[in-house]
């Protein structure tokens, strides 16, 4: 039996997946051969010598010592795309939020009372002219990021009548064509910046993006800009953000990711990140990540891993997989068949047949060696 252990609550419709012949899957299961985890926080965590994988049931993989995992031999999986429609639409509504003074103004209403001297319709009229915003008809938004969200996020806009400009480097030239009919994608991020009313990111975290939106940034931005941040809250930095605002350079700021600085700040809308907080989102979550586990555990397949290759080898019988540096020599090692890649610093190889298992773990920068009955 492999034992399954789950961190955070999992939607039954994943963990469901999982054989009960074969797997227990449980919060208190010990010697976990996989885990499944939403949010919760493991860089401190100690991981057991059985642990093969991790499946986050989500996008993000902050919350996982990903670079630790791989040193180890232990797989992390995400799941790029199954929230991609929750947070699209939440974008959405981050883009009218910022628009349309609706926070302010629902507080606002919800502490009027009615009273002799002033019902509640004559303080309405009186009072809502404090709350005019603008529409975003005919306004550009600007897309750091055209992955499964910023992809659907730029179709919407431009289905409402917003004139869309992204970039991403990362972007193919076969998928910049696809998106010529709502997105003009340029090459630079200052190309976005010269042009965007609304500023939304979706880009990962990480020691090239965090803090990127700072004062520098800002500057090049037009003057009244509206930015919007349901990616991850470290890419902004807060302190340059809150001047922008103050000075009035940026108009709206809206995050998903609230902290002791974004609270309770004129100009701020926090939300208390709700992105993927949908049953569907968490449905697809659990699904996807629960596949990924079960497909790498009894076949060796990897797909979506952060941290190693895609590599799949449809074959039957006895496989040997091996995780390993990306410059270790397994050339040497026949197989009746085998799939390979690397990915940064690491590679990930799938041997079918009788492989002689001790030949690869003699070999110079390989982790983790596995054999699949």
């Amino acid at each position: 039996m492999q034992n399954i252990l789950t961190l955070n609550k999992i939607a039954a419709c994943g963990t469901e997946l999982f054989d009960k012949g074969k797997y227990t899957v449980g919060d208190s299961v010990e010697n976990p051969t996989g885990i499944l985890v939403r949010s919760a926080k493991m860089h401190d965590y100690a991981f057991n010598p059985e642990l093969l994988a991790i499946g986050r049931a989500g996008a993000g993989t902050n919350n996982i010592p990903v670079d630790k995992c791989a040193e180890m031999g232990i797989v992390v999986f995400n799941s790029p795309g199954a929230n991609a429609n929750a947070v699209k639409e939440l974008v959405l509504a981050g883009l009218f939020l910022s628009s349309r003074k609706v926070t302010k103004a629902v507080t606002w209403a919800s502490n009027l009372t009615d009273t002799a001297e002033a019902n509640v319709a004559a303080q309405v009229e009186k009072g809502k002219s404090a709350f005019g915003g603008n529409e975003i008809l005919g306004k550009t938004l600007g897309v750091i990021g055209l992955g499964a969200i910023g992809k659907k996020v730029a179709q919407a806009a431009n289905a409402l009548g917003m004139t869309v400009v992204g970039t991403d480097p990362f972007l193919s030239e076969t998928a910049a064509k696809e998106m010529e009919s709502y997105c003009k994608v340029v090459s630079t991020k200052e190309e976005v910046y010269a042009e965007a009313d609304y500023l939304t990111l979706h880009v990962p975290c990480n020691n090239d993006t965090k803090g990127f939106v700072n004062a520098e940034v800002i500057a090049k931005m037009k003057d009244g800009v509206k930015i919007l941040n349901f990616a991850r809250g470290e890419l902004v930095n807060d302190t340059d953000l809150k001047a922008a605002l103050a000075s009035g350079k940026v108009s709206v700021y809206v995050t998903d990711f609230p902290n002791a600085e974004t609270v309770n700040v004129d100009g701020i809308v926090a939300i208390p990140h709700l992105g993927a907080s949908t049953a569907e989102s968490e449905d697809n979550c659990a699904i996807m990540a629960a596949n990924e586990l079960i497909d790498y555990i009894e076949n060796g397949n990897i797909q979506n891993s952060v941290n190693f290759p895609n590599v799949k080898l449809d074959v039957s019988g006895k496989k040997v997989a091996v995780l390993h540096k990306a410059n270790a020599d397994l050339s040497g090692i026949t197989a009746e068949a085998k799939a390979t890649g690397t990915r940064k610093d690491y590679g990930y190889t799938l041997f079918a047949g009788d492989v002689d298992v001790e030949a690869i773990q003699a070999i110079a920068g390989v982790i983790r060696v596995r054999v699949i009955d």
